[in-house]
């Protein structure tokens, strides 16, 4: 099953990057979009904190019973030690 999670993340310059991970068949793929560019960045590495946040944001979602999380909190993590 294909997941996807967003939020906002903020900048040290005041402004907010939206954050979209998506994650399917074992891939976590990052998309960035700073206030003032245009499209997505797919190319960043994502920082260690927001790879917590990540699991964070599933492992709560996990607590509240939805379906499949286990498995992708398992590619979370190995993505994240690679």
């Amino acid at each position: 099953m294909r997941r996807q999670i967003c939020w906002m993340d903020r900048a040290d310059g005041g402004g907010a990057v939206e954050i979209r991970v998506t994650i399917h068949a074992g891939e976590v793929k990052w998309q960035f979009l700073c206030p003032d560019a245009e499209r997505w960045d797919y190319d960043t590495p994502p920082t260690p904190a927001q790879w917590a946040e990540l699991e964070r944001r599933l492992q709560d979602r996990y607590q509240r019973g939805q379906v499949g999380l286990k498995k992708e909190l398992e590619w979370v993590r190995q993505a994240r030690g690679a």
